[in-house]
């Protein structure tokens, strides 16, 4: 049993291929301005479809988080315990993410942190947490 990947579509193809070489990207609106993440065909605010990708520094600060002790499925058995993070990124968008390399203890609500990339189950480059 393998680990689930992410479906890769038309709206998120360019968020995962940044993945792919190290970059962060998200969604800024040329209508109105807006900053979007997750990746989307048109702005949630005004509903212009007119979207700019923009290369995020990967920079933030942990909004919210948990320790999970328990795997919620076999596959992940291995992996805990391991943290899960709501990450408000600089340039102000928020994600989650699992915080990689500490212990569980030492992540704290408004701990800074970056994204890193580590390779996921079938090749596919994930977003993860940092702290710094």
């Amino acid at each position: 049993m393998q680990k689930p990947i992410p479906a890769v579509t038309a709206d998120t193809r360019e968020f995962w291929d940044a993945c792919a070489r190290g970059e962060l990207r998200y969604q800024v609106c040329r209508n109105c301005a807006r900053v979007q993440f997750y990746p989307r065909g048109h702005c949630t605010a005004c509903q212009a479809v007119e979207l700019e990708w923009r290369r995020s520094a990967g920079l933030g600060a942990v909004y919210s988080h948990t320790t999970v002790y328990r795997a919620p499925t076999p596959v992940f058995k291995a992996d805990v315990p391991y943290v899960i993070a709501l990450v408000d990124l600089n340039e102000g968008f928020r994600m989650m993410v699992n915080i990689r390399g500490c212990e569980p203890a030492a992540v704290a609500i408004g701990s800074r942190m970056r994204i890193v990339f580590r390779p996921g189950e079938g090749g596919v480059a994930l977003p993860q947490g940092e702290l710094v």
